[in-house]
């Protein structure tokens, strides 16, 4: 993996010719190593030139992505954003941060057959678990439930000191945004979770089945007056209950909802260098924006062809 953007100080020069110092050609390090009677050895290359492509440790990834500290967050907390009616955190406190995690082909799928682990890559898993990693709370459409056979987060060891330093549980919840409560309450998410699931329902919604939910051990958040769920509710009551570190999934209707309540903070996007054709949803679907959002680059990675941006709102 390569960091291609922001550029440091540790990004490996070029020469006035444009070619990369450490390359293996002209001027690289293995011309360097022929010069000094030396054959071409790459691990002492990787030591040379560490942001050259190699695989990343989840470690470096967890830095990589931090979720910003206490004090910081969106800028947006206004009522444009929907946050108006949430209090400021008081000195010292995280404000709730709502990022993505989502996948793209070039041609724009974020699915292939309706699923999105046939344009992923190993790279992008190991980002995968390590937002999740990261998180309070694992925020998903019911759909995307369905469709991709989602189960608990899992503590992962890699993980458990920087999150009890943080403050955090061995694994986020997931919390599953639901109007209708069409869900099969049999599957170990609701059964069996090392961190109860969470519900997230409109205030209309049926009693019998708020009350299948609850019997399974979820735990029934109403973040919405009628039968849906209200994208700026849902993040405040996610933040009442100490949640602030906030991860979203999709699937591409959730999305889309986040952004156009203007609640969305961060977007994490793989873009795989496949294409697909087909009629397969964009990672974010519903009706447009008045104004499209501008959103501003954070940081670029890429191994293996796949790129791996995030994307903040200014």
């Amino acid at each position: 993996m390569r960091r291609l953007f922001p550029v440091t100080d540790q990004t490996v020069p070029t020469h006035s010719g444009g070619s990369p110092l450490g390359a293996r050609g002209e001027g690289g390090d293995a011309a360097q190593d022929r010069e000094r009677g030396r054959e071409w050895d790459p691990e002492r290359d990787r030591e040379r030139n560490p942001e050259r492509d190699r695989e990343w440790s989840l470690d470096e990834l967890a830095d990589a992505y931090a979720y910003p500290g206490p004090g910081s967050g969106s800028s947006s907390s206004s009522s444009e954003s929907g946050r108006g009616t949430a209090p400021e955190p008081g000195p010292g406190e995280r404000r709730p941060w709502l990022r993505a995690n989502m996948v793209s082909t070039l041609d724009g799928a974020a699915q292939h057959e309706g699923r999105s682990q046939p344009i992923s890559t190993a790279a992008d898993m190991r980002i995968f678990g390590t937002l999740r990693g990261l998180a309070d709370v694992v925020v998903v459409g019911a759909e995307t439930v369905r469709l991709e056979g989602y189960r608990p987060a899992r503590a992962r060891a890699e993980f458990a000191r920087r999150r009890e330093a943080a403050g955090q549980g061995p694994a986020p919840a997931v919390a599953v945004v639901t109007a209708g409560l069409d869900l099969d309450f049999s599957l170990p998410l609701f059964t069996s979770p090392l961190v109860p699931t969470l519900i997230l329902t409109g205030a209309a919604a049926a009693p019998d089945k708020v009350a299948a939910a609850e019997r399974a051990g979820a735990r029934v958040v109403i973040a919405g007056d009628g039968m849906g769920v209200d994208p700026a509710r849902a993040v405040r009551a996610l933040a009442d209950l100490g949640h602030t570190r906030l991860l979203t999934e999709g699937g591409p209707r959730l999305l889309g909802q986040f952004v156009a309540a203007g609640v969305l903070d961060e977007l994490c996007l793989t873009v795989s260098p496949m294409l697909t054709v087909g009629d397969a949803q964009r990672i974010a679907g519903g009706p447009s924006l008045a104004v499209p959002q501008r959103f501003a680059l954070a940081s670029l990675l890429e191994e293996e062809g796949f790129l791996f941006g995030r994307y903040r709102r200014p």
